[in-house]
């Protein structure tokens, strides 16, 4: 498969995946008056579809990315999809130093790209 769209996979499976986790771990959040044990069990259902995303995404994405990268990109994605799931549904709004956080780990993943990273020295 050529890079660009083994790219573009890696990055959808990696979107989809936090998507459905993102869902796992505070959808419930609106339902406080479920049981916790309920509200465990479907946590549990949907990040078995959060799986079934993220291990290919990183099995395909490992040799054009590194682990290193595929992480750090995992984690700038869990973060856009949480803002606007956690404004959307939740209905919180970021406050400023939120924003903050986010800018710094966005830097993060420029410095995970740059140019003679660990993905140069893959095999």
């Amino acid at each position: 498969m050529p890079a660009a769209a083994s790219t573009v996979r890696t990055i959808g499976l990696l979107l989809a995946s936090n998507v459905f986790m993102t869902f796992a771990w505070y959808g419930h959040l609106k339902f406080k008056n479920v049981p916790l044990w309920k509200a465990i069990l479907a946590s549990w259902f949907v990040a078995l579809f959060e799986y079934c995303l993220q291990v290919p995404a990183n099995r395909w994405g490992h040799g054009s990315f590194s682990a290193s990268q595929l992480k750090i990109m995992q984690e700038v994605i869990t973060l856009m999809v949480f803002a606007g799931f956690s404004t959307i549904y939740l209905g919180e709004q970021p406050r400023w130093n939120h924003l903050v956080a986010f800018a710094l780990v966005v830097v993060a993943v420029f410095f995970a790209f740059l140019p003679g990273g660990a993905a140069a020295h893959m095999p």
